[in-house]
């Protein structure tokens, strides 16, 4: 859908709108084929997986800009407390950090690594009443940026991880925080994303755990939430994957307490009235088939669907990643080997290297080295002026 915008002359630019279309449910079924991890993983132990090239059999058809983006499925959590005050605003605020690991319970399979300079968007202003833009600011270390934008809320990332393969297990730790504004009431908010660990690596069933303290503080108010995600115990089984957590006033003072699993839903409640708790996030379930199809809800299978007007470096147009979604693993590894020697080739040839929608700031919580949105991408968008878009997906051209 075009619209016009008029300044000293008729331009014709993209305005987002509501699909004519419905998005798609699902997408092709992951075909049955099976790999020995152990025979690839043993040459990569104590090595960072982050720079290690795998087969697609290891793979899900998302980069990890994609899933990046996937944290923003219960985006309403944040509309809610941005039309709430301190306990309550911190209570929803936290609700949306656990919620973005509520889908790794069942996904073993490991993102596409993206390219220098790959990008993705996601325009779900339309239905959902938000937007971003990612893209891959370094490869060495590999660091992903993103912001988003709602209707009373902005959210920005630098993420970057250690990621260590240990024989029995892979650990994943998570470097950087995440920032979240309130614009009408100046709330700043940050939070650090918790440990994740990948067990069964050699025998058994891979499965994942989340661990550690996350700890999301209001930095204007100083109000402030610790919550523990405990570790898997054999032993007590009441407690697999739950969370427990507290909320506190800028005086230290607990004012209220949260439960829950990070899964399934969390439960706010005061803390003397333990017994009486609010649900105020639950995961939505499932569809019945979809383990035949990497075990993907609904949002996630939105996410590589092809849209138009998007960047020519945006990740659903990287064919080795549609090759695999589509069940053509052989193409789609022998693309990715060579997509990927493409990179390193470029490499050798010059190190340096400019993000385009994104650049080297600083955290003005931290202090640290940041990657900040520059404000471009959409209105290089409406006027469709991609020229200074890497080639990234054409083998034929440098």
């Amino acid at each position: 859908m075009r619209g016009t915008s008029t300044t000293r002359q008729t331009i014709t630019k993209y305005t987002p709108s509501r699909r004519q279309e419905p998005r798609r449910t699902r997408i092709p079924d992951r075909p049955n084929k099976s790999a020995n991890l152990w025979s690839v993983a043993k040459n990569f132990a104590g090595k960072d997986l982050a720079k290690v090239s795998l087969p697609v059999n290891f793979n899900e058809p998302l980069s990890f800009l994609q899933r990046l983006t996937e944290d923003f499925e219960y985006a309403e959590l944040l509309d809610l407390a941005a039309d709430s005050d301190n306990g309550m605003q911190i209570a929803y605020v936290a609700a949306f950090a656990i919620s973005s690991y509520s889908s790794t319970v069942e996904r073993v399979g490991k993102p596409f690594n993206p390219l220098l300079g790959e990008t993705y968007e996601c325009d779900r202003t339309d239905d959902l009443g938000w937007k971003c833009i990612s893209e891959q600011v370094s490869h060495h270390p590999p660091i992903s940026a993103i912001h988003c934008v709602g209707k009373k809320w902005k959210v920005w990332q630098q993420f970057t991880m250690d990621s260590k393969f240990r024989g029995k297990y892979i650990r994943v730790v998570p470097i950087g925080i995440v920032h979240l504004l309130f614009p009408a009431s100046g709330n700043h908010f940050t939070w650090n994303k918790v440990e994740t660990t990948v067990n069964n690596v050699i025998l058994g069933n891979l499965w994942i755990d989340q661990t550690g303290t996350m700890i999301i503080k209001n930095h204007k108010t100083g109000w402030q939430s610790d919550i523990e995600f405990i570790p898997y115990n054999y032993y007590n089984k009441e407690e697999q994957r739950s969370i427990k957590g507290v909320i506190k006033n800028d005086k230290g003072e607990v004012k209220l307490i949260l439960t829950g699993c990070w899964n399934d839903k969390l439960k706010v409640s005061a803390i003397y009235k333990t017994d009486i708790a609010q649900v105020i996030w639950e995961r939505s379930p499932l569809l019945p088939d979809s383990k035949n199809y990497y075990y993907f809800s609904l949002f996630a299978c939105q996410l590589n669907e092809m849209e138009p007007n998007v960047a020519p470096t945006d990740s659903r147009k990287r064919p080795d990643q549609r090759l695999m979604e589509e069940g053509k693993w052989e193409q789609a590894n022998a693309l990715k080997t060579a997509l990927e020697e493409k990179q390193r080739s470029k490499r050798r040839d010059s190190n340096e290297f400019n993000p385009l929608w994104f650049e080297l700031g600083k955290d003005t919580v931290t202090g640290e080295p940041l990657y900040i949105y520059k404000g471009t991408y959409w209105d290089c968008k409406d006027k469709q002026h991609w020229s200074k878009c890497p080639n990234l997906f054409d083998l034929s051209v440098d």
